[in-house]
Parts: structure tokens; C-alpha cells; sequence
């Protein structure tokens, strides 16, 4: 992995581009040739003086000269065009698998690892941040290679002409250069700046979109406002900030450095006048100096892009590089069955552990609940049977099998996960819950829509089944959406269905329903729920009560209102909660 990230920017440019690395080679070669093309006017008006200075009045020549420099114009104009297509065919490749294979990795990285980074820090760098790369990869490739062999061309024949002035012509170089390091001062401070600000100013933009609704009806419009535009200002400033540091250096750099005529002229009038420097090469000269410095700046304008690229390239590969979950593509042992165990298992975030040593078993086709305090582990325990994370000690086998012999295609195909706060993609209800068995017809997606309670709501609605959700559902209330998911879950017909606080946003009348359809589409698989309602979950085969990351017991609903306290007393408060709400629910 060390050796990866040692890798040139470039080389995994390369990579990107796949079979369509050889167009950044097509490109160059047509940069070329365009940079040939735009030399040779140079070496043509060169010979026109040279043949004015000798008295040559042949005006038919003069025309042929003319023309010869407009088709080297044309040519010029169409290889470069030529050029750029190849290399923008390429630099889409490059984005696109860049893409990809970001998606992909995200697809095969720990949830908490994902979480962690953020949406928004995730939708940068693999929207804008890898947008912002195109004009460079497009154009970096191809433009710099053809300015530099300009360059290069330019100063070979000026020293085949006449070193001193070759040497002449270079001397507001270094000037200029000295102008350009000065804009370089504080170089990565300033850009690590931006870089910063933009985040955070993507982030905030998130963040203040998504939680709209909690910030208006807390009243916090003005706070979170006001965070949003301090985010803004700080993004606009540190690209102010950057450009009037480097305006001063910038405005000497860009007119010194052009300037060869201040050190050409002089030097070549010496020497014309001393006669050891022909007039006809000192005009010559004086042509190839006034395009000499011109394409080394135009390869210079590409540094902050190169810098940029090198950023970008960098936040991706930390992606790409990133640790993943080991899977086989094969199952390398089949399951014996669907019964889930839990052996001697640690896990926890970071450095902080939230599970100690949980040992447990669920039997296939049962009904197993988890209860008990907030924040005891009870989601995490089921994300870890649903191969969310990977334990960090100890082992959870299906069927006899360490869930990671299992392949991540396989052992996904077996578990339905339905969570608290499901997401719903923009399209339509129907193509929604198809997304649980993309070959179910649209009676098996209407079927399971009845079967969860749902299909009189979605029939309600303006375009029934084709309505579409919305971002992320948003068209929806939290339970029509909650019971959509429960429809997709179902549809799925996974062995083992996980249920994490599934009913949590649904009221006790849509709940029943649910609670009947989900009695009724389980039958014959484990069913694993996370439960806030006590008394949903009395008739479960087991019950598991889960406390500060470890097992305080497990049973039937009587056996642990005999013998485990920290049961009786959620049982009791829920009990009382109910008596004294009338028809109320509370959540454990």
C-alpha cells in the first residue's frame, strides 16, 4: 500500500484512463505537429526579410509565403482541435472510472468508516473536486508537452544560429522566475486554506439543507444562517487573501519575463555593429525571441492546476487506499442452515469499544428481539449480523460459517435490513420497492405493498404506484416511507429479515397493521427485531435484553420478568406509560 501511494500523480492517471490511455498519446504527437505548424510562419517571415535585405522584389514569391503561413495557421488551428478531442475523450474516461471505482470502494468499506467522512466531504471530492480536474487533464497532457517542445526547438536554433544571442534571449528568464517564486511564498499554507474552506463550505451547505425543517421550527434560522455565511466569506477569502498576495509578483513576472527584446536588442546591436553578428540573423532572432518565452509562461499557467491535480488525485487515492471489508468473491464454505451465532465479539469505533465479549446465539426461523437502554448496542449488534462492520475480535457465523468465508454478493442476498431511518431513491414508489428484487413483476411489487399495509395510501395518491418520492423520499412522511422500505425488505425474501426500530415512525394504527403483515411475510425465516414498543415483542421466541455493550440476559417474555431486573423495570415503565396515556405508546 506504501508503494501506492508513492505513485506519481500521472501513473495513476494512466490507470484511469485504461484503453483509452493511448488518445493522451495521440494528443501529444497532434500538439506536436500543431507546435510544428506554429514555428514555421516564425522561419517564414525569416526568409521574407532575408530576401527583402537582398533586394528580391519578386512579388509572386512573397504571395507563395503568405500563403504557405495561412495553410500553417489552418493546420495549426486543426491539429490542435484534433488534439483536444483526443484528450477530452480520454479525461471523461478518467473521470468516469474514477468515479467508479470510488463508488465501488465506498461499496466494499466498513458503514462506519463511510459515516464518518460525511456525505458532503464524499459528494465533493467525488463531484466538484473530481470536476475541477477536467480542463487540467484535458488540456495539461497535450498543451504543456507541445509548448515545451517549442521551447526546446526555438533554443536549438537560436544557438545554431548564434549562441551569444540565444543566451541574450534567456536573460529575463531567471528575472521573471525569481517574480514567480515570490508568488510561492506560503505556497501550500494558502492552498491547504482554500481547500479547507471549500469543504467546510460544502459541508455547512449540506448541513444547513438538510436540517431545514429542524431549524425552523427551533427558530435557529438566523444561527445557522449566519454559520453558512461565515463558511461563505471564509471560502471567498482565502482565494481574495491568495491573489493579493501574489498580485505584485504576478504583474513584475508577467511583463519581465516576455520582455527579451530589453536584452536582444542591445546585445544584437553590439554585435550587428562589430560584424560579428549578420543583420539577417539579428532579425531572425529578434522574430524567435518575441515568441520564445510565451509557451514557457503557458506551461507555467498550469502549476496551481498541477498543484490542484495533485490535491484531488491525492483526497482520492486516501479513498481508494482506504481499509475495506475482506470478502472471497466465492463462498468458500456453504452455510448448514440460517442459525446466526455470536462468539466472544468486540467492536467498536475508533478506539472506543462498544461491544465486550457478546455471546449469542439465534436460532433459524425464530423471532428475536433486542431491548433495552439507548446507546446499549443493540443497532450495532444487528449492523454487525448485516455485515455492516467487521468484528474486531471474535467471530459471527451463519449456518456454521464465518460470516467472512462468505462472499459479500452471497451473504447479502440472505438479510433484509429495514432501519429507522431508511433511504428512498428519486423515482417512483414502484421502482422503490422493486429495488428489493429488481426481477419482480409489478404485481409481486403491488403484492408486497399490500401485504405491509401500504397499497391503499400509495393508490391515494396523484400517480398511485409511478409517484414519484423525491430526494431521499422527501415527498413522504417518515411512516409512509418506513412502511415502503418494510415492502421493498419483503420483497427481497431474504432468510433473515432485521427489523432495527423499523416501526419507529409509524402510528399505533399503521403499526398493528405492519405488525400482522410482518407476522404473516416471515413465516419460515429469522426475524430479528429491534424493538421500542415492549409490547410488540411479548410472543418472540427470545428476547435478548443488551446493556452497556453486553448481553444483561435473554428468555421469553416471562422468564425475564422473572429473572432479569433490568427487563422488569422497562417493562413496568412502559406499563405505566401506557396507563397513563390513554391509548398512548412510549418507546423503551
Amino acid at each position: 500500500m506504501k508503494k501506492e501511494k508513492e505513485r506519481s500523480t500521472f501513473s495513476w492517471v494512466f490507470e484511469f484512463a485504461g484503453q483509452k490511455k493511448n488518445k493522451y498519446i495521440l494528443s501529444v504527437i497532434l500538439a506536436i505537429l500543431g507546435a510544428v505548424c506554429q514555428m514555421l510562419p516564425y522561419l517564414v517571415v525569416a526568409h521574407m526579410v532575408q530576401k527583402l535585405l537582398a533586394g528580391n522584389r519578386d512579388f509572386g514569391g512573397y504571395v507563395i509565403d503568405c500563403a504557405v503561413m495561412s495553410i500553417m495557421w489552418l493546420l495549426r488551428v486543426l491539429f490542435h482541435a484534433l488534439s483536444t478531442g483526443a484528450s477530452h475523450v480520454a479525461t471523461f474516461t478518467v473521470l468516469g472510472n474514477i468515479r467508479k471505482r470510488g463508488m465501488d470502494k465506498l461499496a466494499h468499506m466498513p458503514l462506519g468508516d463511510v459515516q464518518d467522512r460525511g456525505s458532503g466531504e464524499l459528494k465533493n471530492i467525488l463531484v466538484e473536486r473530481i470536476d475541477s480536474v477536467e480542463t487540467t487533464l484535458a488540456h495539461v497532457i497535450p498543451e504543456v508537452s507541445s509548448n515545451l517542445f517549442v521551447v526546446v526547438a526555438m533554443l536549438v536554433y537560436l544557438f545554431i544560429i548564434d549562441w551569444r544571442m540565444a543566451l541574450a534571449s534567456l536573460i529575463t528568464f531567471p528575472v521573471g522566475m525569481l517574480c514567480f517564486m515570490g508568488m510561492m511564498i506560503g505556497y501550500d499554507e494558502n492552498y491547504n486554506r482554500t481547500v479547507r474552506a471549500v469543504k467546510n463550505l460544502n459541508d455547512t451547505a449540506v448541513e444547513y439543507i438538510g436540517g431545514i425543517e429542524v431549524i425552523k421550527v427551533f427558530g435557529k434560522a438566523k444561527s445557522s444562517y449566519e454559520k453558512f455565511v461565515a463558511a461563505a466569506k471564509e471560502g471567498a477569502a482565502s482565494y481574495v487573501d491568495w491573489m493579493r498576495k501574489c498580485n505584485v509578483f504576478h504583474v513584475f513576472a508577467m511583463n519581465i519575463m516576455p520582455a527579451t527584446l530589453i536584452s536582444v536588442l542591445p546585445i544584437g546591436g553590439v554585435l550587428v555593429h562589430n560584424g560579428s553578428l549578420a543583420l539577417s540573423d539579428f532579425i531572425l532572432v529578434i522574430i524567435i525571441a518575441m515568441g520564445l518565452i510565451t509557451p514557457i509562461i503557458g506551461c507555467m499557467s498550469y502549476e496551481d492546476d498541477l498543484a490542484k491535480l495533485r490535491t484531488v488525485m491525492g483526497e482520492i487515492v486516501a479513498i481508494l487506499d482506504a481499509k475495506e471489508m475482506k470478502r472471497p468473491a466465492q463462498d468458500k464454505v456453504k452455510p448448514s442452515g440460517n442459525t446466526i451465532k455470536l462468539s466472544d465479539v468486540h467492536f467498536g469505533y475508533d478506539e472506543k469499544e462498544v461491544l465486550h465479549g457478546i455471546n449469542l446465539t439465534l436460532q433459524e426461523v425464530t423471532v428475536n428481539a433486542f431491548v433495552g437502554p439507548s446507546g446499549g448496542g443493540k443497532s450495532t449488534i444487528a449492523k454487525l449480523i448485516a455485515s455492516f462492520w467487521d468484528v474486531n475480535s471474535g467471530k459471527i457465523t451463519i449456518g456454521g460459517v464465518d460470516i467472512r468465508d462468505l462472499s459479500m454478493e452471497q451473504y447479502q442476498k440472505r438479510i433484509a435490513y429495514v432501519a429507522q431511518d431508511n433511504f428512498l431513491f428519486d423515482d417512483t414508489i414502484r421502482e422503490n420497492i422493486r429495488m428489493g428484487n429488481l426481477s419482480a413483476t409489478d404485481e409481486m411489487v403491488e403484492k408486497a405493498a399490500k401485504d405491509c399495509g401500504c397499497y391503499d395510501f400509495i393508490m391515494s395518491l396523484e400517480n398511485g404506484f409511478d409517484t414519484v418520492v423525491g430526494s431521499g423520499g422527501g415527498h413522504l412522511s417518515g411512516g409512509e416511507k418506513q412502511r415502503i422500505c418494510i415492502a421493498r425488505a419483503m420483497l427481497k425474501d431474504a432468510p433473515i429479515v432485521i427489523l432495527d426500530e423499523a416501526t419507529a415512525y409509524t402510528d399505533p394504527e399503521n403499526e398493528a397493521v405492519i405488525q400482522a403483515s410482518v407476522a404473516k411475510l416471515v413465516q419460515g425465516k429469522t426475524l430479528i427485531v429491534i424493538a421500542h414498543r415492549l409490547s410488540t415483542i411479548t410472543d418472540a421466541d427470545q428476547i435478548v435484553v443488551v446493556e452497556q455493550g453486553r448481553i444483561n440476559a435473554t428468555g421469553t417474555h416471562e422468564e425475564l420478568l422473572t429473572k432479569s431486573r433490568l427487563y422488569q423495570k422497562l417493562w413496568n415503565s412502559h406499563i405505566s406509560s401506557k396507563d397513563s396515556l390513554t391509548g398512548g405508546e412510549v418507546h423503551a
